[in-house]
């Protein structure tokens, strides 16, 4: 049965129909989502329109085709004509049976056959007069809806009332066309206005503000996050406070009077105020010196803020919080930022305060899940866990194994561009001239814990990418990479001892990655070494079983796992491969976030040889400005760390199956059985003494697929597919320095 069958039927009836009016006629035809024209067969208005009704209604019933979005039904009356592209004609069906006649008001009722279908909620009625000489169009021609969406949306309007939350989309009434808009779609903005609309709270903070009264406006006035400003007017508490109370709160915090231009620096989240005390107590200082201190320090800086603009859409929005893991969007638009949005702000947009208050409200959504019996207890962590959990309580170890290979056309009085420049000579593998530089070191640190004197080892690694252009001011580009990795170990083995309250004074407290970046890039500084480079720097903690890092520019950390598909959930399962023909379930289980100005133009730090004060005009990023994170790690992970001449040659996937083939010929994984590794792990073999005597053939295999992509021109690899979505004729690889550390997570020490 073709899509359009409930419309072919729709017509037949109305064929059949005898009956007429002399005041008003109906038309129904098929039409297209485009906006062209459309032919029209007339018939007379008649009882036939319950039918048509029945006959929609009962299709939508039985589900709805994805490609429901093409089909539209045209309704005219003699004084004017209403259209509509909706999912199976549900709201054709609703607006037929509602007797539309000329100059008589349409009024839609409710329909709750179906939650997925775009029909008119009981929250609003959509009510307009029609004149002698008006007339109204549903204009289905932009419609996007596919039957599968469960957002709620609301009724939009340009002249009329249409004020009614649905599930599934949004109908919008503008210059009198209404239009079908899925909540996806909805501009951005709009829930800035929902939002600012309830109530006007302005999300700011001065530079100056402590922590304690940083913590105390967030709560106040219920914030997720705030825009740290260099002039803070006077805060704008809740509706609900007095004037006295906003006087008083600003009197304590001695703010400033309100200014017109009001300088964003940064931003702060809730989330960041949870860990500045965090951090304190780790560094052993009591609650009123991590309150005191400004949040000033602890910001996002400016330039490290993820941001939206009015015209971008809700799904937009969603996707860059999910895949960046943020919670607030400040809207910037003109260089001024409009507001604040959180995933709660979109998930209350459209909702009617009907539908979060009142006793229908309760007894729908609350009265079945609200309170637990006294003997509610914890589940049991599911089978597939069980192992897992135990080797948690054991600490880790990580075996580290490094490869390099300079530029392929690079001599000790240049780099070539292609092999014409370079000679007909072997390509070069002489190390000594590449710009790439790396480190790695074992520390060992303990907890600043009452009762835990116990020091561990943590395992330091970075890697470094000098960049070459500065050879064309006779710098050589090599001196400022190498010796920021230098300073990097420098730092790790010179930190000082800091005596801790429990006075275990012999052990060095953990130093972060971002510090050990920062504190190496002012030594090379102070050195006046002039260069700049992307940097990495990470620290594997065995002891809790996680990795930090750090990361400026296009460096890049990824960590292989097998995940058992069956376990696993249906997005973290393979697809493109039937169950029966995989080898392995070893998959990349997390990427590590480049930053980059432009295109080929990452963040680096760098020294030209004198300061500059004004943020704007700044060459260089700093420390504060590394993309830094956390996640958890397990026994048998694979982390592979390296410079851009690895992923802009060899894809990830790729990376996967050469990590695979070494696992497979090490024979710490037997094709793909996890479950004989996991018993081989329960008997006490980790084959540590293996993996750390192979690791280095894993990191040299990589580097060696680098290398000979590089030189294939054959086919474009990551970096020249990139090149080309951003206008940038490139063909073939892309022949770079490449240094990769390779670390294999095991279960003792080697």
């Amino acid at each position: 049965m073709i899509a359009s069958s409930p419309i072919i039927a729709a017509r037949r009836v109305l064929r059949m129909s005898s009956a007429s009016s002399s005041s008003s006629s109906v038309v129904v035809s098929s039409s297209s989502s485009s906006s062209s024209s459309s032919s029209h067969h007339h018939h007379q208005y008649s009882t036939a329109s319950s039918v048509v009704g029945s006959i929609l209604g009962s299709y939508c019933d039985h589900g709805c085709s994805s490609n429901s979005s093409s089909r539209a039904a045209h309704l005219s009356t003699s004084s004017g004509s209403l259209s509509s592209s909706t999912c199976c004609g549900s709201a054709i069906a609703n607006l037929a049976n509602s007797n539309v006649m000329g100059g008589r008001t349409i009024a839609a009722s409710i329909s709750r056959q179906s939650r997925h279908h775009p029909i008119l909620n009981g929250g609003g009625v959509m009510s307009s007069s029609f004149s002698s000489s008006s007339s109204v169009s549903v204009d289905g021609s932009n419609s996007s809806y596919d039957g599968t969406s469960s957002d709620a949306t609301t009724m939009g309007t340009g002249d009329g009332d249409v004020g009614a939350a649905v599930g599934g989309g949004d109908l919008t009434m503008k210059d009198d066309v209404v239009k079908w808009k899925r909540l996806s779609e909805v501009p951005i903005s709009e829930v800035l206005k929902a939002k600012h609309s309830q109530q006007w709270i302005e999300p700011i903070i001065s530079r100056n503000a402590t922590i304690k009264e940083t913590i105390q406006v967030c709560v106040d006035n219920r914030l997720s996050g705030m825009m740290v400003i260099d002039a803070c007017p006077t805060l704008n508490l809740p509706s609900t406070s007095s004037s006295s109370t906003k006087e008083d709160t600003t009197k304590t915090l001695g703010l400033p009077p309100k200014t017109e231009e009001m300088k964003v620096l940064g931003m702060s989240t809730s989330r960041d105020l949870l860990r500045i005390m965090n951090s304190g107590f780790a560094r052993g200082e009591d609650a009123e010196e991590i309150l005191g201190q400004t949040v000033g320090d602890f910001m996002t800086p400016i330039s490290q803020v993820i941001y939206a603009r009015p015209e971008e859409t809700i799904g937009m929005c969603r996707t860059i919080m999910a895949k960046l893991g943020v919670k607030c969007l400040p809207i910037l638009s003109s260089g001024r930022v409009e507001g604040i949005i959180t995933a709660r702000d979109m998930s209350q947009f459209g909702l009617e305060a009907t539908e979060k208050g009142g006793k229908k409200h309760y007894l729908d959504s609350v009265s079945e899940r609200v309170g637990m019996s006294s003997s509610t207890c914890m589940a049991e962590p599911p089978p597939y866990l069980k192992a897992h959990l135990e080797a948690d309580q054991k600490p880790l170890f990580s075996n580290v194994g490094v490869a390099e290979l300079p530029h392929p056309y690079k001599t000790g009085d240049g780099c070539g561009s292609n092999r014409r420049d370079f000679g007909a000579g072997e390509v070069t593998r002489d190390n000594s001239l590449s710009e790439d530089a790396h480190f790695s070191i074992d520390v060992k640190v303990s907890d600043n814990l009452p009762n835990n004197c116990e020091p561990r080892t943590v395992t330091y690694t970075g890697v470094a990418d000098g960049v070459g252009s500065w050879r064309e001011y006779d710098v050589d580009p090599r001196e400022f990479s190498h010796r920021l990795m230098l300073e990097c170990e420098n730092i790790l083995r010179e930190a000082s001892c800091i005596k801790l309250k429990n006075n275990c004074d012999s052990s060095r407290v953990m130093i972060t990655p971002a510090e050990v970046i920062g504190q190496a890039h002012e030594r090379v500084k102070a050195d006046n070494i002039v260069g700049s480079s992307t940097a990495l720097v990470a620290v594997i903690d065995g002891g809790r079983h996680q990795l930090h890092f750090s990361n400026l520019g296009d460096c890049g950390i990824i960590v292989l796992r097998h995940i058992d598909s069956n376990v696993a959930g249906s997005l973290k399962r393979e697809t493109r491969i039937p169950r029966a023909l995989r080898t392995s379930d070893l998959r990349v289980n997390f990427v590590s976030q480049q930053q980059l100005r432009s295109f080929n133009h990452p963040h680096q730090l760098g020294w030209t040889g004198k300061d500059v004060d004004d943020v704007e005009e700044r060459l260089f990023e700093t420390s504060s400005e590394c993309c830094t994170s956390s996640i958890h790690i397990r026994r048998g992970d694979i982390i592979i760390m390296a410079t851009d001449g690895l992923f802009d040659n060899v894809e990830l996937e790729d990376v996967t199956n050469i990590a695979l083939e070494w696992e497979q010929k090490n024979r710490f994984i037997t094709g793909g059985d996890m479950a004989e590794r996991a018993k081989r792990w329960q008997q006490g073999s980790s084959m540590t003494t293996e993996s750390a005597e192979a690791v280095q053939d894993l990191a040299q295999a990589l580097v060696e697929r680098a290398r000979e992509n590089s030189l294939d021109n054959t086919k474009d690899s990551p970096f020249a597919i990139l090149a080309k979505e951003n206008d940038v004729m490139w063909n073939g690889g892309m022949p770079d320095d490449c240094t990769v550390l390779a670390m294999h997570i095991v279960g003792a020490e080697a």
